[in-house]
């Protein structure tokens, strides 16, 4: 399996941003994606991202086989709730792994919740989504959306092995329309895609990312 490039890489944060100034945007005005509800805030944040993102994201759908659809579940996440997953996941590792040191325990949080200074996610450059059928019912993809390493037994990570067939073919055919349409997964989530973020750049070879953390600029 080729090697991951962690979050909390320090390559990742030496990325600079130049950001664009795109505007958050409700994916919901689309009209044709479909999104589900699980992650709603009482500010609809989740149901945001940048309209670049967005336009890749409508980009995608077109390009799935007949009789699927992209499944938006989280879009963006302000800094503050983006520093509270983080701290809470890496505060239950701590504990269940006491001869960790905090850099240990820091890189393994970041495989599952992106260290808050550089989260695609608080940049709104970032979506955690799957497929569903013409019905819209959630397909198989191998494991539940958003299951942890130590709950998933690593199954959560994108190449994994031992997942079932149907789930493998789902994550290829999600992962093909989506990169053709420029986003970059994070390999240890199957679900998580991203565009325009430091990560994104860093993957792609691009001088600099071109979104920053939107409660920066606001």
């Amino acid at each position: 399996m080729t090697e991951i490039t962690l979050m909390s890489d320090p390559k990742v944060a030496a990325v600079p941003v130049r950001d664009c100034g795109e505007p958050l945007v409700d994916v919901r005005g689309t009209g044709t994606l479909l999104v589900d509800e699980r992650y709603k805030d009482p500010a609809d944040a989740y149901a945001h991202l940048r309209e670049g993102v967005l336009q890749r994201l409508l980009h995608a759908q077109e390009l799935l086989p007949d009789g699927l659809r992209l499944l938006f579940v989280e879009g963006y996440r302000p800094l503050s709730l983006q520093r509270q997953y983080f701290e809470e996941y890496a505060a239950g590792l701590a504990a269940d792994n006491p001869s960790w040191t905090p850099d240990q325990v820091h890189a393994a949080a970041s495989r599952f919740v992106a260290p808050p200074d550089i989260a695609p996610h608080s940049a709104g450059a970032a979506v955690d989504l799957t497929l569903a059928d013409a019905d819209g019912k959630e397909c198989d993809l191998g494991t539940a959306l958003d299951a942890s390493p130590e709950e998933s037994a690593g199954a959560c990570y994108t190449d994994a092995p031992g997942i079932s067939a149907e789930g493998r073919v789902n994550r290829k055919i999600l992962g093909a329309a989506l990169s053709a349409a420029g986003l970059v997964n994070y390999p240890t989530e199957w679900w998580h895609w991203s565009y325009g973020d430091r990560y994104w750049a860093l993957a792609t070879g691009a001088e600099h990312a071109l979104y920053g953390p939107w409660d920066a600029r606001r």
